[in-house]
């Protein structure tokens, strides 16, 4: 990925962390412009939003109530670290779930 190619996207990959909408809103931005930068945010971060949301969920119905504290700070760590790699405008990818993630959402533009 060139220079020119991150900073197109690093407003894409930034809105990408906002909530799981601001992930669903960034795929519809990346449909006509491809751009490499903002698809590999866009994988982290609706992986990050739907692995809580998921985990919450199923805590919550198999009675694991006070859980919910430590999957919240998990959360952040994770939202934390990929939010700081698009404002960097760096590639790096999730320790451990990152490579996950690109594998399984390959449906994302």
């Amino acid at each position: 990925m060139t220079k020119k190619e991150i900073a197109a996207g690093k407003n894409t990959a930034i809105i990408a962390y906002f909530t799981i909408v601001g992930s669903l809103i960034a795929m519809t931005m990346n449909m006509e412009p491809k751009n490499a930068f903002a698809r590999l945010h866009i994988k982290q971060a609706f992986g990050i939003h739907l692995l809580y949301h998921a985990l919450g969920i199923v805590f919550t119905f198999t009675g694991f109530d006070y859980v919910w504290m430590p999957l919240f700070f998990g959360y952040l760590i994770l939202w934390g670290y990929g939010f700081w790699q698009a404002i960097k405008e760096e590639t790096k990818l999730l320790p451990v779930l990152g490579n996950y993630f690109q594998k399984w959402f390959t449906f994302i533009p």
